[in-house]
């Protein structure tokens, strides 16, 4: 495997009248195309700071950031809406769905910021939902909501799937169902999935595990035989 994503020495500061914090603090760290990324760490530690980066939805106040080739962190802001719009496929906690519109709506929606048209059908299909194309957010639940996001999110074919507490709106067993399904996109599609959440327990499905306290890269770890999520004790 080859890195898609690398941080390197980034720093991020934010400066409110006489009061600095540094929520990134020389942080340094690669992600290889197909893993499935889980990052850990308490409120606070810089998480949330981390995706934003690895998004586009924020910069850097120094270091680099590299994915797919691209130096991000250089990127003027036509670039990063671009990059945001084609390279990454975002899931968060709530599923951002348009109510007035069906499941397969909702996600051939892309096509107005894609080059290759989508086929909804098709990435219905991918999360086990092809029976509901036709039913609008209100009449599914919401395990079937988030999988119509997760769907929507890996319809443009992103280079990373970055997914924010993606369960965290969920029951145990629903928040299975989906953790599965993202698991099932790394290792059978090769998709690289990053996930951001506070549950310990998700490390024993991830390829890397990747631990943030206070800004910084507290540690590595490399999981050489991850387990199935259905097979973790919730």
């Amino acid at each position: 495997m080859s890195a898609i994503i690398e941080f390197k020495n980034v720093d991020k500061v934010y400066k409110s009248g006489e009061q600095v914090l540094k929520a990134m603090d020389n942080v340094n760290f690669t992600i290889e195309e197909g893993e499935l990324v889980v990052i850990l760490g308490p409120s606070g530690a810089g998480k949330s700071t981390l995706l934003n980066l690895l998004g586009g939805l924020d910069s850097v106040s120094s270091g680099e950031i590299i994915v797919n080739g691209n130096h991000i962190e250089s990127f003027n802001d036509n670039e990063l809406t671009e990059y945001r719009a084609k390279n990454v496929g975002f899931i968060f906690q709530f599923y951002n769905l348009i109510p007035n519109l069906t499941a397969i709506e909702n996600i051939e929606l892309m096509n107005d910021v894609v080059d290759v048209k989508i086929d909804g059908l098709e990435v219905l299909d991918a999360v086990g939902l092809r029976d509901w194309a036709n039913h609008f957010p209100a009449q599914m639940s919401g395990g079937q909501q988030q999988r119509v996001s997760i769907a929507r999110a890996i319809a443009k074919k992103p280079a990373v799937l970055l997914c924010d507490e993606p369960t965290g709106a969920l029951d145990s067993n629903t928040g299975v169902l989906v953790l599965s399904t993202l698991q099932d996109l790394s290792r059978n599609r090769k998709s690289t999935v990053v996930i951001v959440t506070h549950n310990a327990l998700l490390a024993k499905a991830a390829d890397k595990v990747i631990r943030i306290k206070n800004g910084q890269v507290e540690s590595i770890e490399i999981n050489d035989s991850p387990m199935d999520i259905a097979d973790i004790d919730w």
